[in-house]
């Protein structure tokens, strides 16, 4: 990590001076902020916490919120929940790998694009649904995922 990455986390790291109980917010906090948890990240929190490594990667890795390996500036969610199955999901699915040239759960070279299979979006009756970057596409059609991916880049 460079040294403007460190002012970065430890400018975040001193938000939670002085409070228990904090870890999880603080890895999701960085997570927002830098987008996944390197490895040199970890040991840098297990010595500013004074928090065994292991610790710190135990609750990295439990979360899925907490990516451990790079991740794309957009994310793409496609549900594969059984109301958007029924509906064309898995067509999606591969339409947006096949546009992207990744498969599910993997980054694009240029760490542009990370798609991401989901048990569910909690929206059932539009399905089948996508989010790109947190925003909800219902009923898409391949048309529609295209027009959602379109000048992402």
């Amino acid at each position: 990590m460079d040294a403007v990455d460190l002012v970065k986390v430890d400018e975040i790291i001193e938000r939670y001076r002085g409070q228990e109980g904090f870890l999880i917010q603080l890895l999701l906090d960085l997570q927002g902020e830098l987008n996944w948890m390197p490895r040199d990240l970890m040991e840098h929190l297990s010595e500013r916490l004074d928090v065994p490594k292991s610790q710190i990667y135990r609750i990295a890795s439990f979360y899925k919120a907490i990516n451990l390996s790079p991740v794309g500036r957009h994310m793409i969610h496609v549900c594969m929940g059984t109301a958007c199955q029924v509906r064309g999901a898995q067509k999606v699915l591969d339409y947006t790998a096949s546009k992207l040239s990744i498969k599910p759960e993997e980054t694009t070279p240029d760490l542009a694009f990370t798609l991401r299979k989901v048990n569910c979006l909690g929206c059932c009756s539009m399905g089948p649904v996508m989010t790109v970057d947190g925003e909800y596409h219902g009923g898409v059609t391949l048309e529609a995922a295209e027009k959602a991916l379109k000048g992402l880049r």
